[in-house]
């Protein structure tokens, strides 16, 4: 499903960010990628995302080389991968359903595809019936089941998620978490980066650890 094969990242104003990263997952593999503050893991999701272009090394999603994607092909690619943040990015002038529906939109879908697909995602975090409050009136637990709908709307093959139980408390982060692994029961593929090392503790899957650039432990 996701394969780095030797990966290495450097930018010109601070040097080497990844260092020869190499490891894999598999379809249906949720795994953590954790390390300091620094460390890494926002370059190592950017490269993924197609955002950064690593300098050296071969990254392979889906049997494609995402090394050498010409950049008209990137937004077709993206469309297989659902992103998470850790601050919700929702558009708070926008309805919930709005909010969801956005890649459909930009998918170009129809309305009557995007209600029901926005509609089967809202039901799955258990928000249906919030489809017409705005952002701003939920509480932090629900927008960022807002932001795992948006992400999961379209049925990607991976799903991003970056510190997605940061500002959550330990219920709600077990909540997240058991949507992820049901996710993860239907084949799709789930990288999350965390400094949550109790959450880690608590799930029994695989953690990859970067270390100024390294990873350390995880890897192939």
């Amino acid at each position: 499903m996701l394969e780095f094969d030797n990966v290495s990242m450097r930018y010109q104003e601070v040097g080497d960010v990844l260092r020869n990263v190499s490891f894999r997952l598999t379809k249906g593999e949720i795994a953590f990628l954790t390390g300091h503050s620094g460390a890494g893991k926002s370059t190592l999701f950017k490269l993924i995302a197609m955002i950064e272009r690593g300098n050296r090394g071969k990254i392979m999603f889906n049997k494609k080389d995402l090394s050498h994607i010409r950049s008209s092909q990137i937004p077709y690619i993206r469309r297989e991968m659902g992103l998470i943040f850790q601050d919700y990015k929702l558009l708070n002038d926008r309805t919930v359903f709005d909010n969801v529906a956005l890649p459909l939109v930009i998918m170009g879908y129809s309305a009557k595809e995007i209600n029901g697909l926005v509609r089967a995602a809202l039901s799955k975090v258990g928000l249906l019936g919030k489809e017409r409050k705005l952002p701003l009136t939920l509480s932090g637990g629900e927008q960022q089941r807002v932001g795992i709908a948006r992400a999961v709307v379209h049925k990607p093959l991976i799903i991003l998620a970056d510190e997605p139980t940061g500002n959550l408390d330990p219920e709600l982060s077990a909540e997240i978490m058991h949507l992820f692994e049901q996710f993860q029961n239907v084949g799709v593929t789930v990288l999350i980066a965390t400094h949550d090392i109790s959450l880690i503790s608590t799930l029994n899957h695989r953690v990859l650890r970067l270390d100024h650039g390294n990873l350390v432990a995880g890897g192939k």
